[in-house]
């Protein structure tokens, strides 16, 4: 054997080096556990930059970026007016720990585009925006309970880390070791789309009901389409209860248009909660609602939040760029919707012609994608990956478009797709 095939054989490559070191220093090698792609028997990926549709590992192998980081780039990486915004703000300084005028014209920003905010408060990510909307809707109402759904997932706060077992409202199962029963015993579980689940929860425990906490188009267990119907009796419930409706759109929030999916089906939620895409690719969160409510927050009422970097004004000027951006183009979102709807019709349609069971959801811009054998996706998603598509690392994950996908892009997917099936 050449002594050039044998170093090859032997040498180290600079991921694999760098994923020594991240095992060496992180747990599991990682920041957030999905990331570890531990569920499909593989291991992380280390991705060096990005721009437009693709990002590229530390060997320079470039991959069509369907993850987005997690549904937060919805321009694409590096976007040249989010890059600008961000390098202007960075040459007035990192941090104050002040009001700036970049959060004020966010702030403004968001409200033209969902009107039924009157008052927001920023934050610094999902979790935290929930917590604060959770705190804030217990605060106002002065009761301790908080309704959740079945599988659905809002962040890793103990009292909402809870599952429901055997459809039980009353059984509940933490989701985590470390989440003692007495921070979810106030959590209620119900089952999503199920009318007379929420009656009988209404009525067993209504007085003491603070909020329901929905997403409108589920993201974290499949994407689970709305269902506009349910939406509103959830929303004539909670009103006739006395509760709150509390809108989760950490992921949707500007997804499908320029604003909320309330926007969409005219449903006004008591509370909302924001993230990813308003941050421009940077750490961010918000929740906010009518003046009335918001109002009970510090400074001006009993209901306690704070943060040192809310509002921090890089991640405003990366917000105000990207939400420019949207309200620029917001005429073009139906075409992230045709792309999603060429993909997984491709997929489809040659599943359908191997013989393969796959079940595929999607709502405009996301899709996932589930195999009736759950053997399957760790082998198509490792094909997917050899021919330079990524996907989210979990069947259970949703997968986007961006407005930096090209025609090209979904062709090379499409192509992509046709070839892993064939080989599983």
């Amino acid at each position: 054997m050449a002594e050039s095939t044998i170093n090859k054989l032997f040498k180290k490559t600079k991921e694999s080096s760098l994923l020594e070191r991240a095992n060496s220093i992180f747990v599991g090698g990682v920041n957030s556990p999905v990331r570890s792609m531990r569920s499909i028997g593989m291991k992380p990926l280390i991705i060096q930059k990005g721009k437009g549709s693709r990002v590229w590992n530390v060997e320079d192998k470039s991959y069509i970026d369907h993850v987005l980081s997690f549904g937060a780039m919805i321009l694409g990486h590096d976007h040249l007016s989010v890059e600008h915004a961000i390098k202007e703000a960075s040459e007035r300084g990192w941090h104050f720990g002040m009001t700036t005028p970049a959060e004020i014209e966010l702030a403004e920003t968001i409200k033209r585009a969902i009107p039924f905010i009157e008052k927001i408060r920023f934050v610094n990510s999902g979790t935290e925006a929930v917590m604060g909307a959770v705190r804030l809707a217990r605060g106002f109402t002065g009761r301790k309970k908080i309704v959740k759904f079945k599988h659905s997932y809002h962040g890793h706060a103990d009292y909402l880390l809870v599952e429901g077992g055997s459809g039980l409202a009353t059984l509940k199962i933490p989701l985590s070791k470390g989440v003692p029963e007495e921070f979810y015993e106030q959590t209620i579980i119900a089952e999503y789309g199920d009318q007379e689940n929420i009656e009988t929860i209404f009525k067993k425990n209504g007085e003491d009901i603070a909020a329901i906490i929905v997403e409108p188009v589920g993201g974290n267990y499949g994407v689970v389409p709305p269902n506009e119907k349910y939406l509103n009796y959830l929303r004539q419930i909670t009103k006739q209860n006395q509760s709150l409706l509390i809108f989760d759109e950490v992921i949707t929030g500007f997804r499908f248009g320029f604003g909320a999916v309330a926007d969409l089906f005219g449903i006004k939620p008591d509370l909302i909660c924001l993230g990813k895409i308003i941050g421009g690719g940077l750490p961010i969160g918000a929740f906010g609602g009518s003046d009335g409510i918001m109002q009970d927050l510090a400074p001006l009422g009993d209901v306690y939040q704070a943060s040192t970097f809310a509002g921090n004004p890089i991640v405003m000027a990366a917000g105000k760029a990207t939400l420019q951006e949207l309200e620029l183009i917001k005429g073009n979102y139906g075409s992230l919707t045709r792309y999603v709807h060429e993909i997984t019709e491709s997929l489809e349609e040659v599943c359908i012609e191997v013989g393969i069971g796959v079940n595929i959801s999607r709502y405009r811009s996301m899709f996932s994608i589930k195999f009736e054998d759950q053997d399957m996706f760790p082998k198509f998603y490792k094909y997917l990956l050899e021919q330079g598509v990524l996907l989210a690392p979990s069947e259970y994950e949703a997968n986007f478009i961006s407005f930096a996908h090209s025609k090209e892009d979904i062709e090379e997917t499409k192509e992509a797709i046709l070839k892993a099936i064939k080989m599983l």
